[in-house]
């Protein structure tokens, strides 16, 4: 018996050890500012009047369960960690890039460059807007989860122009990122989230006078470059120069999903966003399942000189938090869209798809549409002035190893 006990007291040492290592590594997490912060105050009673908030949380419009499978999210999350090393769901090679001068390009010039995931950055009307960028190697509040593929991390903050508007579609990690953030603070005149995101900003130092929140329905404006049109809180404008151009309008709309930073779900609302000019209607989708938001939106807003479109990281086990690429081709026509491009896709795993299945399901489910499928590398152009334009499936070009 003696001699069992000296090793049985050294596992019991070493497993407590690593207990405590890891206690100590979750508590240092838990306080880190990257988790954000909750809402309080004026913006909590803003949320609690919100028709989209009941019962303790924001609401989706129709019955969305966040899981479709019956087990658990921690089994879940385990079999989604399992799952992800699975070599053919992340590309074999660094993928093709195009690295854009964003300072250099002319800001009269109306484009989209998708930056990956769902990250863009717009030029519309002579403004410069900014969705949900992640300039970091990651997607995930510890910097070994959700690592960005090969040849992705395109972009720094540094590599921006000053921009006129970030948006930001909901926090979860692969949409706001906290190093992120905290770069751009010094290069984004105003902020737009929806409900209660705001509280994550500004506890990374934005100023709330920069910050903007907005619920589904509600339309914010932003004045021209160089006016003496100022945006209020509540995205109305003072009194200006009449020969101005007129407000870029940004929409926010409904999406079937959820949002959080920690264990506690749905805190802060989600959204899709219209932005649109007196000559241009672009719409994106954030992250959103399939439904009949899509059919309204596009009786309401549309037609759409372009779409981007929830189409990656899908799974049988969370069925209506994202879009099938064969749904994401539905709902771009029923937006009357022009083109589409697919989002969610192209830097990340998230699901247990193959990296690239994403891309060839779409362009299957997108033959003989209404659409143009447009499928840029990341950070090439997509001009939106009506010039023809030709996109190569590059993913292909990966797949075979040229």
């Amino acid at each position: 018996m003696k001699k069992l006990r000296t090793p049985m007291l050294i596992l019991l040492c070493l497993a407590s050890l690593l207990g405590l290592t890891a206690s100590t590594a979750l508590l240092y997490y838990w306080v880190h500012p990257i988790f954000g912060a909750a809402p309080q105050g004026a913006r909590l009673d803003r949320i609690t009047a919100s028709p989209n908030y009941a019962n303790g949380a924001f609401q989706n419009q129709i019955e969305t369960p966040m899981l479709t499978a019956n087990e658990s999210r921690l089994s879940l999350m385990w079999r989604g960690f399992a799952t992800r090393k699975r070599p053919e769901t992340r590309p074999p090679r660094p993928l093709p890039t195009i690295k854009t001068d964003l300072r250099a390009l002319d800001p009269a010039q109306d484009l989209v460059i998708w930056l990956g995931h769902s990250s863009y950055y717009v030029q519309l009307d002579g403004r410069r807007i900014l969705i949900d960028p992640i300039f970091n190697d990651h997607a995930a509040p510890f910097p070994w989860m959700n690592r960005s593929f090969a040849g992705t991390d395109l972009y720094t903050a540094a590599d921006l122009p000053d921009i006129d508007l970030l948006v930001i579609t909901h926090d979860h990690y692969d949409h706001l990122d906290y190093k992120t953030a905290r770069a751009l603070r010094s290069k984004a005149s105003k902020v737009l989230t929806p409900l209660g995101v705001g509280a994550h900003l500004e506890a990374w130092g934005y100023p709330d006078y920069r910050v903007n929140e907005i619920d589904w329905g509600d339309v914010f404006r932003v004045g021209a470059i160089g006016s003496n049109r100022a945006s209020r809180r509540d995205g109305s404008a003072q009194s200006g120069n009449r020969a101005e151009k007129p407000a870029l309008e940004i929409i926010a709309t409904p999406g079937r999903h959820f949002s959080g930073r920690t264990f506690k779900r749905s805190q802060t609302l989600w959204m899709g966003l219209i932005l649109r000019t007196p000559t241009r209607r672009l719409f994106f989708s954030g992250d959103t399942g399939y439904g009949p938001h899509f059919a309204q939106i596009g009786a309401q807003y549309g037609p759409f000189d372009w779409v981007t479109l929830d189409t990656g990281q899908y799974n049988p086990r969370w069925a209506f938090m994202h879009m099938q690429p064969e749904e994401a081709a539905q709902a771009a026509e029923a937006l009357r869209a022009h083109a589409y491009t697919p989002g969610h896709v192209g830097r990340f795993t998230i699901s247990d798809h193959d990296w690239d299945e994403p891309f060839k399901r779409a362009s299957a489910a997108s033959a003989g549409r209404s659409y143009a499928l447009w499928t840029p590398e990341i950070g090439r152009p997509v001009y939106l002035d009506g010039r023809p334009q030709h996109f190569a499936p590059w993913w292909e070009e990966e797949e075979n190893g040229h």
